[in-house]
């Protein structure tokens, strides 16, 4: 236990300190009176050093989780989120010294806080395995994937700082309204962070039984007023709030109702901000990039591609299949998140064919690496927590 505290502590103080680090960060990108200026601030020197930090405590949460458990901290979604933290920031970094430029730290570093905030939405308690994780292509397999992901995201995010340098968000177009779109993506996310976070505080609790796609009868406690039931449910808790809907047994209602709940927290707090600043987001966002090469951004995204694919394809199929065989002898069956892992693959493999054979660079390169991210971001989220399938974290 004393481990599993320490490795807590260490993951708060690496939200911190990439906290000030985009500050610094920030502060790099507003003071930068020329180009040589603007790679070579101090306050940028200052952010990456404060990142590094945190990158360590960061790794060392993950080292201490490792041996409290005694298995890679990648079973469930809470070490899955943070993992994938802690690999974007250490692609953030290795990127960083290559190219020297503090707008995507401005912009990589809160991704990483989101995702951070994310995970800990979930249960972070240390559990042991469930037999059918207790294989060592649980780390080879998850580990390799996600380091995938992590790269492929700075590539979205060096996309995101390009499209909000070139698109013209004082215009109406279609460019404008679906980077608001992205930006309106993001603030779901802090809905979903607030949204558990007020419930979990309310200590709201509500149990039903409910029959299992093996017609099974099962308990499930909901932690947010149900508005979805589970198959053929019935609630124990007296008093208790009724789902709206009864959902078929391939759809996890539970998930499905903290998604809603997520949604709506989100969309309420985004319409807040926008009557707040009385212009689009985006609009707010745009002068942070105006420091920042677009020509590097679309380098650095397409580098970050030419890495990651590889990696993903590695652990997100290839390993994969391997564990699939190992543990039910056969290399694929259609569960939902193998279905979205070969969608994201066949994306990124349409993606290079676009920047090799047809010349895609610039905007059209940069809205392709974002449309990449949200696919794998909608394997972690939707996939994760909506569909049930032998691959849905508990």
């Amino acid at each position: 236990m004393e481990l599993a505290s320490l490795s807590s502590n260490l993951l708060l103080i690496s939200f911190f300190a990439y906290l000030i680090a985009t500050l610094f960060f920030g502060g790099a990108v507003r003071g930068a009176k020329s180009q040589a200026s603007y790679g070579n601030s101090r306050s940028g020197t200052i952010g990456i050093i404060i990142t590094i930090i945190g990158f360590l405590t960061h790794v060392g949460y993950f080292i201490t989780r490792w041996m409290a458990s005694g298995h890679a901290p990648v079973s469930n979604m809470f070490e899955a989120v943070t993992a994938l933290g802690m690999m974007l920031v250490a692609a953030f970094i290795l990127l960083y010294y290559l190219y020297k430029t503090p707008s995507l730290g401005l912009f990589a570093l809160p991704t990483a806080i989101i995702i951070i905030g994310y995970a800990t939405m979930f249960p972070t308690e240390v559990t042991p395995l469930i037999p059918a994780l207790k294989s060592k292509w649980l780390a080879v397999h998850v580990i390799t994937t996600i380091l995938g992901e992590a790269i492929l995201a700075i590539s979205a995010v060096a996309g995101f700082v390009l499209l909000l340098k070139k698109v013209d968000v004082k215009k109406p177009s279609n460019e404008r309204f679906w980077l608001e779109v992205i930006v309106y993506t993001l603030v779901l996310c802090v809905g979903f962070i607030i949204a558990t976070t007020g419930f979990r505080v309310a200590d709201y609790e509500a149990q039903f039984t409910f029959v299992n796609k093996n017609e099974q009868i099962e308990q499930v406690t909901y932690h947010m007023p149900p508005l979805f039931g589970m198959h053929q449910y019935e609630a124990l808790t007296e008093g208790t709030m009724q789902p709206w809907a009864e959902t078929p047994a391939i759809i996890d209602a539970k998930k499905l109702t903290t998604t809603t709940w997520s949604f709506f927290v989100g969309t309420v707090l985004y319409i807040l901000l926008r009557l707040i600043v009385r212009r689009p987001l985006a609009a707010v966002l745009q002068p942070l990039s105006k420091k920042a090469n677009t020509q590097l951004m679309d380098e650095i995204g397409y580098r970050a591609v030419l890495i990651g694919f590889p990696v993903f394809t590695l652990g997100g199929l290839i390993f994969a299949m391997i564990w699939a065989h190992e543990a039910w002898s056969r290399f694929w069956g259609w569960d939902p998140k193998e279905v979205w892992a070969l969608i994201t693959w066949l994306f990124y493999a349409a993606f290079l064919h676009l920047r090799l054979s047809r010349g895609w660079e610039g905007k059209k390169s940069a809205w392709l690496m974002v449309i990449g991210f949200i696919l794998i971001m909608f394997n972690f989220i939707a996939v994760n927590m909506i569909l049930a399938g032998l691959h849905s974290y508990a």
